[in-house]
């Protein structure tokens, strides 16, 4: 019997080691991807597309190995729980990988066009976005709860990024018509960063229910939209040249 735990722990662990590949996988994915957009670079965002059917195939590889082990194992409630956390994730991980690609066929899409302001805030949600990503992931694999507070914190710092992104945009919208679907454009890019945020949050509250067995919202929410919104058009007010 203590063989037959060992070696089904040791499938776990392969289980864990899988999605935090597939999680790297899609983190590089998305910073490529940033990079293109910044950078004018095609190259780099052919790569980030072309990248999303191998992160396709590790969805699948993973869901698969998790359908086998229910299939031919007997797991206990909280490897029940594992499972179905490692099930939930990789739909996250692979929904990043699919912004990713957005972010990428926008770079090309702009590629060729000088942008109408430097891109300041763009850069630091993805950023903040890869760290949550990473750390949520790093947290599965290592049962650590500190950490997935540390993840779900960041969040308020991605949706003033997206409130302030919004209200700049509209304000130049207003002002230079000429500019406008390269606004909307790098609005919508704002706007999948905002998600991807959204997912490592799903995968950070799925590791608490991994861990406690309570499946819950651990996002704040006395924070309303209209309270972020403010701070974000307060914060576009000092900065609007930025996007």
């Amino acid at each position: 019997m203590r063989r037959t735990r060992q070696a089904f722990d040791e499938q776990l662990a392969e289980l864990e080691r899988r999605l935090l590949e597939m999680g790297q996988f899609v983190e590089a994915m998305l910073e490529k991807a940033g990079r293109a957009l910044t950078g004018h670079d095609v190259t780099l965002a052919q790569e980030a597309i072309a990248a999303d059917n191998r992160a396709d195939d590790m969805d699948l590889e993973i869901e698969q190995h998790c359908m086998r082990l229910l299939a031919l194992q007997q797991p206990m409630s909280r490897d029940l729980r594992t499972i179905g956390t490692v099930m939930k994730v990789i739909a996250d991980v692979e929904r990043i990988g699919d912004y990713s690609v957005d972010i990428a066929k926008t770079a090309i899409e702009l590629a060729q066009t000088e942008y109408y302001k430097p891109l300041e805030d763009i850069p630091k949600m993805v950023e903040i976005v890869r760290w949550m990503l990473r750390k949520a992931l790093e947290a599965l694999v290592a049962h650590d709860l500190v950490l997935v507070e540390k993840v779900i914190e960041r969040d308020d710092e991605v949706d003033r990024l997206w409130y302030r992104i919004r209200g700049q945009v509209e304000q130049v919208m207003q002002e230079r018509s000429e500019v406008v679907p390269q606004a909307v454009a790098l609005l919508l890019v704002a706007r999948y960063l905002e998600r991807v945020a959204d997912h490592t949050v799903n995968i950070a509250e799925r590791v608490a229910y991994m861990e406690t067995g309570r499946l819950e919202t651990l996002a704040p929410s006395h924070r309303t939209d209209v309270e972020m919104e403010a701070e974000g058009s307060a914060d576009s007010g000092a900065g609007a040249q930025e996007v």
